[in-house]
Formats: structure tokens, sequence, C-alpha cells
């Protein structure tokens, strides 16, 4: 990516990505690519920032379907779900060492920030 003059990466909750979490984080710094994840467990490894569906959300809404089901209905019956609360998470010092300055009213709408 950098070779091809990329300056940003997005990446995706892909499994494969999951699985190599901490070797994307460290390219993406090593090659100082500004990296937007898709979980807070990214940017706690010292990724940017994600910005992530709300996984609390989703698994309340699983559980709900597990009892529907579990009380007769059909699988096919039950409506689909899209999420529909995101959560934006920000490491500053990943931030900081970018050379990148977050603006507060970004950071005043992340569900956590670290420093």
């Amino acid at each position: 990516m950098v070779h091809e003059g990329a300056d940003a990466l997005l990446v995706t909750a892909a499994s494969e990505n999951s699985a190599q979490r901490r070797l994307i984080i460290e390219l993406a710094q090593e090659n100082r690519l500004v990296a937007i994840y898709p979980d807070a467990e990214y940017v706690k490894r010292g990724g940017l920032a994600a910005y992530a569906v709300d996984l609390s959300e989703i698994g309340t809404r699983a559980a709900g379907y597990v009892h529907k089901i579990l009380q007769g209905a059909k699988v096919a019956d039950l409506p689909y779900f899209m999420p529909t609360k995101v959560q934006l998470f920000i490491n500053l010092k990943a931030a900081k060492s970018l050379g990148l300055e977050i603006p507060a009213t970004l950071v005043a709408q992340a569900v956590e920030v670290i420093e």
C-alpha cells in the first residue's frame, strides 16, 4: 500500500484481519498510515481509531432472538436486524505518534479515549 501511495487504511472486520490484528497495527504504525479499525480491541492495542457497532446491542438482540426461538418462533419469521448504534474509540497516543491532532469535538464523541 505504501509503495502505491496510500496514506490511510480502513481495516474491515474480516476474520483474517482479526487473526492478524497485532501485525496490522504494527505495519500501519511503521508505515505511518492513518488507520481506522472495526473494533475497540485494535485501539486498545495501539491502533488509532475504531468506528464500531455496539456489541452489547447486538448481544442483547441475539439473546432476544434465542429466547423467541426457544419459545417456538420460526427463524424465517424473525425480522432481519441491522445494528443502529455505533461507537467511536480514539487512541490519542497513536495520533500523537502520527503527528495528528484530533479535534476536541471528535474526542468528545468517543465512548473511550486512550491517552
